[in-house]
């Protein structure tokens, strides 16, 4: 019997491929996000190995290590005397100050297989105190092939000159480049030692017999590495790196395998209510539970098997033929191997995490009655709530999530607190956010129907429509809690990616106001600003926007009667920087107070002054520098640090009855253009203002802006294209369920229509249904998402406030309710089709 009944289960699969392939469809697509995941990874490494090491691919040898004693400029001319070495390159950077900016001078021979640099307009260096840059570097210190500049390097502290003879190309220009054969970067910076040494052998030499001469030259305990070695070594770091990031990539895939596990047994709960007459049957022909149970699940496992296959075929197909087209396109995209064994245990994951989805719903199913088999239907209502054990675990796990969640609020840092280690406050904040989710699974079908009285209130006041609609949902709250669960899964996950993505870019923006709040500063290295450098940078209007000068001094003190508050001996930093002209302001936030209270009288502190005085907005305190005295007024106090890292914020007034000289000490300016001509437009009016003065030097802070805000924007949207793939899965749970259920209610959609329900209206309906899920998981999913998205940005001690953007979340729920509706829509066309009669006359 047991062969018998197994036989049968199998083969009416088989002869149903539809609803094998809607069974199983999340798990093929989370096989296929799996095993796509595995050769992304294999592509990235193997792109990274064949592309990014800084080795050139002619070195032979490498003397140096990072971790040892570097080699000294005797050991590179004893190198360089060795039989059989052709080429001995020292590999050596050090940063150069300029009295207009900064350089990152490096040694490079220019020419031959050793060199990382290419020529393009001029000559590369050979004499003393030449050097060559970056085009982009050119651009931004305002210079050009001919020019003379004076800098200063390490213990060279008297200004030498360096003559730029030529323009190079390199892999990347941070604009701050310059390159010089290493002979003339280790003369003009009196350098006795050097990074490294990269060694060419003469060709037809013995790479061994060089080596071990190579390593008989050099001091003792050198290290002497080949090249092949060098490279892979870079190689691995930057490979190990990319191990790092899919760690993380590992956890995301993990949570969409969890949520394809639900989704299949929701869809396995609809498939076998479909087919209870025919299990009666076999229970009433003398099958046992034990062998119905058996029979589904080898159907589970059936369906598994050949999803997991048709989900790694698919990643495979995709994963070899992308890096093709994007090769096509002169993309440098290594392809994947061939992982037979990841492949294998994607197959074999996948048919056990089907079997395991199936058991619950099989065993339901199993203990259908023989007499069930007297129905004039196929199928079975299904149970609309969940029995006593389901609802004590389900408190169980709730009271779990809720200490949990309770335990991390009370490892909150304190404002004050110095030292915080999140490590375990965010262990603890994942613990409850995942017994918040069983719980959920647990307890979704009790959910359903409160959210939906809500939610599908409106859609009530529609019409005959819309009450059919919400009923269909509510009518079935397992299915529509097990549907939904999935869909607030992903929700919640990304609710969670962007509102911290949003605090984070709050936090970000309020550091660069701060730290950069234009685009460039301009300096007088603690000297005064020439008062003709101002007037020339406020007349250069056609490049610059706005030029804001301002004052620091560094030795205020704050006093109350004749007692000095704060432990600070010298005084505080102080600036009369004018917020107000100032786009920045805007990003600036308080922790107590107002800036809008800031002017005459009236002071703004940073955190740390605050604190260390005792100070709160409102508070009156004397401003003092020697004998001087001001009484103000505390306005605000900034979460953090100051602008320009000033721990008083002062009106420029107030500096004037201090005493303090009228000369600037700084000025501040944006480009009056957008994008790299606009900044280069500004860079050389800055120049032109600067002239010859001495001490005066000019900073791009614009870049600085650039590269932090790429940073946060990558790391969103690499965050939400993982949560996204939970969505995804969602969806097409949603999809699969709609179907699944059509043929379940083929009976009811022909009463409907021969009662006088159109096809529209029909399809309307159904979609309706679908869309409804979304509804439900995504309020779920936003209920949730908010509060953990603000315990995460809290146990990260990084000081960034709660941001909910309003527009992104309102999208987010809108862009899933459209998702789930259209999931609905193949199923709703499907159903509309089936004639009246045809309907009314099927048992299911």
């Amino acid at each position: 019997m047991r062969a018998t009944v197994l036989r049968t289960q199998t083969s009416a699969a088989a002869r149903r491929p539809g609803r094998l392939v809607l069974t199983g469809l999340a798990i093929l697509v989370a096989s296929f996000v799996v095993f796509g995941t595995v050769l992304v990874q294999q592509i990235t490494e193997r792109t990274v190995r064949d592309n990014l090491s800084g080795t050139p691919a002619a070195t032979d040898l490498v003397i140096g290590d990072p971790e040892q004693p570097p080699p000294t400029v005797t050991d590179l001319r004893h190198v360089r005397a060795v039989p059989g070495v052709s080429e001995a390159v020292g590999r050596v950077a050090i940063g150069v100050s300029l009295g207009e900016g900064y350089l990152n001078l490096q040694a490079d021979p220019g020419t031959g297989p050793l060199a990382t640099v290419r020529v393009v307009e001029g000559s590369y260096p050979d004499g003393p105190g030449e050097i060559a840059i970056t085009p982009r570097t050119a651009e931004r210190l305002g210079l050009q092939v001919g020019t003379t500049t004076n800098g200063t390097a390490g213990e060279l502290t008297t200004p030498t000159g360096l003559t730029v003879t030529g323009v190079v190309e390199t892999a990347a220009d941070a604009g701050t480049d310059a390159y010089a054969p290493d002979s003339l970067v280790m003369s003009w910076a009196h350098l006795t030692a050097v990074e490294r040494v990269d060694v060419r052998a003469a060709p037809g030499e013995p790479l061994e017999a060089v080596r071990q001469r190579v390593t008989a030259a050099v001091a003792a305990g050198q290290p002497v590495r080949s090249g092949a070695e060098v490279r892979e070594a870079e190689a691995n770091a930057a490979a190990e790196e990319v191990g790092r990031l899919f760690i993380l990539v590992g956890m995301f895939v993990a949570i969409a395998v969890v949520a394809a596990a639900l989704v299949v047994t929701s869809t396995f709960r609809i498939v076998f209510a479909q087919r209870m007459r025919q299990l009666a049957l076999l229970r009433a022909v003398g099958a046992n539970r034990g062998t119905l149970v058996g029979a589904l699940t080898a159907e589970g496992a059936l369906t598994g098997f050949v999803a997991g296959v048709a989900g790694v075929a698919s990643a495979l197909a995709l994963g070899y033929a992308l890096p093709a087209t994007l090769r096509s396109t002169g993309h440098a995209v290594s392809s994947p191997g061939l992982p037979l064994a990841a492949a294998v245990a994607v197959v074999i994951g996948a048919v056990v995490i089907t079997v395991l989805a199936v058991l619950a719903p099989a065993l339901s199913a199993a203990r259908v009655s023989p007499l069930e088999a007297l129905r004039t239907a196929s199928t079975t209502a299904g149970r609309r709530g969940v029995g006593v054990p389901r609802l004590v675990f389900g408190l169980l796990l709730v009271a779990g999530a809720v200490l949990a969640a309770v335990a991390t609020i009370s490892q909150l840092p304190e404002p004050e607190q110095q030292s915080y280690d999140p490590t375990g406050p965010l262990l603890l904040l994942v613990g409850s956010g995942a017994l918040a989710f069983f719980a959920l699974v647990a307890l979704g079908p009790l959910l359903v129907r409160p959210v939906l009285a809500v939610v599908g209130w409106p859609l009530r006041q529609l019409g005959a429509l819309g009450r059919m609609s919400v009923g269909g949902i509510g009518g079935a709250p397992r299915r529509a809690g097990a549907v939904s669960v999935v869909v607030a899964l992903g929700v919640t996950l990304i609710s969670g990616v962007v509102i911290g993505g949003a605090s984070l870019q709050v936090l970000a923006d309020r550091e660069m106001a701060l730290s950069a709040p234009t685009d460039f500063e301009v300096t007088s290295n603690g000297g005064t600003l020439p008062a003709a450098v101002v007037t020339r940078a406020e007349a250069a209007r056609g490049a610059l926007s706005r030029v804001v000068p301002y004052r620091r001094v560094d030795d205020v003190t704050l006093m109350r009667g004749a007692d000095k508050l704060g432990d600070v001996e010298s005084g505080y930093p102080t600036n009369d920087l004018d917020l107000a002209v100032l786009p920045s302001t805007g990003d600036l936030d308080v922790a107590d107070g107002t800036l809008a209270d800031r002017g005459p009288g009236r002071i703004v502190l940073n955190s740390w002054v605050a604190r260390d005085t005792g100070l709160r907005s409102g508070d009156t305190v004397t401003l003092a520098i020697a004998a001087r005295r001001v009484d103000v007024r505390v306005a605000a106090v900034l979460p953090g640090d100051g602008p320009l890292h000033a721990g008083i914020l002062t009106d420029r007034a107030d500096l004037d009855r201090l005493g303090v000289p009228t000369a600037y000490t700084g000025l501040l300016a944006d480009a009056a253009g957008s994008g790299e001509d606009g900044r280069t437009a500004g860079v050389r009016a800055l120049r032109q203002a600067i002239g010859g003065s001495e001490g005066v030097g000019l900073a791009v802070l614009a870049d600085e802006r650039d590269r932090n805000d790429a940073v946060v924007r990558t790391l969103v949207w690499i965050a939400v294209g993982l949560v996204g793939l939970t969505v995804l899965i969602a969806v097409v749970g949603v999809g699969s369920t709609t179907a699944l259920s059509v043929v379940e209610r083929v009976r009811e959609s022909g009463l409907l229509r021969a009662i006088g329900l159109s096809r529209t209206g029909l399809r309307t309906m159904l979609t309706v249904e679908s869309g409804l899920y979304g509804v439900i998981g995504a309020t779920i999913g936003l209920l949730l998402g908010v509060p953990y998205a603000w315990l995460a940005v809290q146990t990260l001690g990084i000081n960034a406030p709660l941001t909910v953007p309003v527009l992104p979340l309102v999208g987010l729920f809108v862009a899933l309710v459209v998702l789930t509706a259209l999931a609905g829509v193949l199923p709703a066309r499907r159903a509309s089709r089936v004639s009246p009669v045809v309907a009314l006359g099927a048992d299911g």
